[in-house]
């Protein structure tokens, strides 16, 4: 063997050397990286006490309200419409004119029936005075019966005539009476269905407009069976107390309302029952047709147990919530859940007043693991501190003027 060659060898073999060295030191490092990775700090959570307290169950049902009234105004003569006297949508009361049908037609209607009736009471008058001749006269037998009879006859038909002629009077005045049409109620107008110069009335009684009473006002909602079950059993007071009417914009009605009338049967197609709320509504804020939800409590739960709906996660229909035992050791623990209330949710089953639960930081928690916990109002006030900055930088922007 050569002097370069046994050179060559020592060298590879001290290469070698040194590679195996460098191996071993990463290996050591990476082990000691797993160690420290191992050894992390407990996750920081913030938690509260389960709590129990006398729940009321509050019922939410969504609905639509509607005119604890609604009457048609109709044309009931035909004729063309001279003149539309309100203003649509505007309140209207008892007794003010709304619509105006040409009445002349039915003037001379009436003054034809007038002097229909002059006429006929002038011809009884005739037929009265030849029988008060004629009667003694029959009586000595000076003129036959027959002429008698004749007299009477005459006048009696005379009187049926006059009869019949009043009857058309009065059938013309009233149709007259027909082409001013007043408001029957108090209420608000609905849009109008013709305009002035329209031909009313012909062959049928139009539709001209619509008039519903909204004070008070109905407010209409179905409730399921179930729900009606529970409602019906929980508390035989529970129909009485007042529920309150949320609007559509999330606001509250000042107005309490009451329970009017449940549908006798249940619906076979829907499988509900139609429920009938009465709100009074004197400033008529509220119109027929707006949708809400109202609330009202079904029953009181004494002594029920309530986490933060925040506490509670669910996972095809299982819910947990996790607990925070002796070492500050976390728990997931299954728990059966009740009716919400507020921001609050009941735990039937599961878990005891008093217990530790997590609020916020569930996505760091492993079971059996250890935690830092601490009070939820520390979240509550890092968050508070953390908008006040916001807010001033918010007002302190330029008007933009």
């Amino acid at each position: 063997m050569s002097i370069h060659e046994t050179g060559r060898r020592h060298r590879g073999t001290a290469l070698g050397a040194a590679t195996l060295v460098a191996a071993l030191a990463v290996t050591a490092a990476a082990g000691c990286s797993k160690k420290e990775a191992m050894v992390l700090p407990a996750p920081e959570v913030f938690v509260t006490q389960a709590v129990a307290k006398d729940v009321p169950v509050t019922m939410e049902l969504i609905g639509q309200t509607a005119g604890s009234k609604d009457v048609e105004i109709r044309a009931r003569v035909e004729g063309y419409l001279e003149t539309v006297n309100f203003r649509e949508g505007d309140f209207v009361k008892e007794g003010d004119l709304l619509y105006q049908i040409d009445p002349k037609p039915f003037q001379a209607a009436v003054a034809n029936a007038k002097a229909q009736v002059a006429t006929m009471q002038a011809r009884l008058g005739q037929t009265e005075t030849e029988v008060a001749r004629m009667k003694p006269l029959a009586e000595q037998q000076a003129v036959s019966r027959r002429d008698y009879d004749n007299a009477v006859s005459a006048r009696d038909a005379a009187l049926a005539q006059l009869d019949a002629a009043k009857a058309a009077l009065d059938k013309a005045q009233l149709d007259l009476g027909y082409t001013t049409i007043k408001a029957p109620i108090s209420g608000l107008a609905d849009l109008t269905k013709v305009k002035a110069g329209n031909l009313v009335g012909r062959g049928e009684s139009t539709l001209l407009t619509t008039i519903p009473v909204v004070d008070p006002i109905y407010f209409t909602s179905s409730i399921t069976e179930a729900d009606y079950l529970m409602f019906a059993q929980s508390d035989r007071q529970a129909g009485k107390r007042p529920a309150t009417l949320v609007l559509a914009d999330g606001s509250v009605y000042a107005e309490k309302g009451k329970l009017d009338a449940v549908q006798r049967a249940i619906d076979s197609k829907t499988g509900t029952l139609a429920l009938r709320l009465l709100f009074p509504n004197p400033d008529r804020i509220l119109r027929p047709g707006q949708f809400g939800k109202i609330q009202f409590v079904s029953e009181t739960l004494p002594g029920a147990v309530c986490v933060p709906q925040k506490a509670v996660s669910e996972l095809q229909g299982v819910f947990q919530v996790v607990v925070v035992g002796a070492g500050n050791k976390a728990e997931i623990r299954t728990v059966k859940m009740g009716p919400r209330t507020g921001d609050l949710w009941v735990v039937k089953e599961g878990l005891k007043a008093g217990e530790t639960v997590v609020v916020e930081g569930l996505q760091q928690v492993k079971p059996g693991a250890e935690v830092k916990p601490k009070p939820v109002e520390e979240a509550k006030a890092a968050s508070a501190e953390a908008a006040a900055p916001a807010e001033k930088a918010e007002t302190a922007k330029p008007s933009g003027k």
